[in-house]
């Protein structure tokens, strides 16, 4: 009997229900990197929106004519003025490019409270789909402003709350999912390679918008909305919400000394419970309230607020800072921009390995937060030495400040979502996911309006104000922090004794 080819042995070293994980993980994950790749475009485009350019009066009046001569052709075939794209070409344009950012992330706040109870309600495939298809149409409108001349900043704001309003379909749904497949064992683990989807869209976004953004940069915004739409069909066609949905038994088996990772608020208990709850299907949904007494909800909420104010000021406003402060043109600037989300992914992945090694999921937070405020210090001095040493700084600043947000807005939102005061209610984990991302959303909301109200006087106090709610990130853990101390050190004069 001959021998098995390799390949064939190794697709049938692995079981149907590892096979079914594997799946689900890949899928959601290139289903999140989707909507941040359409968020991307925006950040790249600023730079086009708004040049810098030489005022009239800067214009010697000798060569006035010539100076009209060559700049009205241009304005008739790109449909931009020397300064950019109307309205954003004025004096006021960071404060109008603010407003921008600030219409989706608002919107996206107050949608996220929403959306984690609809979604509870609904089939996560078809709640998912509309939400892809609508952030598609609305992603791609943005951009047809470009070759429709529309200079309305009322066309462009809409198209961004809308926009904000359907993005907040993903989260809750896809934290949901993988949340159902994949057990407590090695969740920060697991979930900090997989939240690596956020950093991987990020980069996509930024390359594709920078393909066009100096040519056509309404493509910035049709391509990517066009790529979310489709992976919106992709997952009408293919996702799977839950094991028992194709009789599979895909709870893992965890290793017990891994499971130590949420401390209950009374005492040093912990939650064994699988996310895989026999209430599926036969218990109600939580209540926002209920979800709000879950412990560590509260706490993690509000530092998420901060961390996200953090990453999302960096998501928006890094690529004009580039451009700013090295001096290069808006596809150089975006493209640098990118290191920044490489060092995300290895922050994220970095926070969830030592979570689960230490057991401590706050203490990892916090243990970045502390490291991640003196860097940001050192980014905004060392990124005016030259390019080489940006190149380092964004790596590490990525790490550092996404590390601790990727891990609230997975890891600890699944298990705060599947504590065991819930007994088994697995419908809770939509709910608890769009608290604790709804109020990160509106720290996401705020850091790029202040960015754009503070950078005119100066981009260094723009990260001061990044490090002070870096600090006030830590404030918020503080308490969590204690307590997770106190029983490890519980925990070791028990093994003593």
């Amino acid at each position: 009997m001959a021998q098995l080819p390799l390949g064939i042995r190794f697709i049938t070293s692995f079981s149907r229900d590892q096979w079914y994980r594997a799946f689900i993980f890949s899928l959601t994950f290139f289903l999140y990197a989707s909507f941040h790749l359409s968020r991307k475009p925006i950040s790249i485009v600023k730079g086009e929106l708004h040049k810098h350019c030489a005022a009239s009066h800067e214009v010697q009046l000798s060569s006035y004519k010539e100076y009209a001569a060559q700049i009205q052709p241009v304005k008739k075939l790109s449909n931009v003025s020397q300064c950019g794209w109307e309205p954003f070409d004025k004096n006021n344009y960071k404060q109008l490019l603010g407003a921008l950012d600030y219409s989706f992330l608002c919107a996206y706040a107050v949608g996220m409270y929403l959306s984690g109870i609809i979604g509870e309600r609904l089939p996560i495939r078809y709640y998912l789909t509309v939400g892809m298809l609508a952030s598609g149409l609305f992603t791609a409108m943005f951009g047809l402003g470009y070759f429709y001349n529309i200079h309305n900043l009322w066309f462009y704001i809409i198209a961004q709350i809308a926009n904000g309003l359907v993005q907040t379909t993903g989260w809750p749904s896809v934290v949901t999912c993988i949340g159902n497949w994949f057990g407590k064992g090695r969740r920060g683990l697991i979930m900090g390679i997989w939240n690596s989807h956020t950093s991987v869209g990020n980069i996509l976004g930024s390359l594709i918008a920078a393909y066009w953004v100096s040519t056509c940069w309404g493509l910035s915004f049709v391509m990517p909305g066009v790529i979310i739409a489709v992976m919106g069909i992709v997952c009408f066609l293919f996702l799977i919400e839950h094991p028992k949905d194709v009789s599979c038994s895909c709870t893992p088996s965890s290793d017990p000394e891994m499971q130590h990772l949420l401390i209950d608020s009374e005492n040093c208990s912990v939650s064994l419970d699988s996310s895989t709850g026999e209430g599926r299907h036969g218990t109600s949904a939580i209540s926002f309230l209920g979800a709000l007494r879950i412990p560590g909800v509260i706490e993690f909420s509000l530092c998420l607020l901060f961390a996200k104010l953090v990453s999302y000021t960096f998501l928006f406003w890094l690529p004009l800072y580039i451009t700013n402060v090295e001096h290069l043109d808006a596809k150089r600037a975006g493209d640098l921009s990118t290191l920044f989300d490489v060092g995300g992914i290895f922050g994220g992945i970095l926070a969830g390995l030592i979570s689960d090694r230490l057991e401590k999921r706050a203490s990892t937070c916090g243990m970045m937060l502390l490291l991640a405020a003196p860097t940001l210090y050192m980014f905004s001095a060392v990124s005016k030495m030259g390019l080489e040493a940006t190149v380092v700084m964004l790596l590490i600043s990525g790490a550092l400040v996404n590390g601790p947000y990727a891990l609230i807005t997975t890891a600890v939102s699944a298990d705060l979502g599947t504590h065991k005061s819930l007994k088994g209610n697995a419908r809770a984990l939509s709910t608890v996911t769009a608290i604790i991302d709804g109020t990160g959303s509106v720290g996401a909301a705020l850091g790029p309006l202040l960015a754009g109200l503070i950078s005119p006087s100066g981009w260094n106090n723009v990260f001061y104000m990044l490090m002070v709610a870096d600090a006030c990130a830590l404030l918020f853990l503080l308490r969590l922090i204690q307590k997770e101390l106190r029983c490890n050190t519980d925990h070791t004069l028990f093994k003593e004794h």
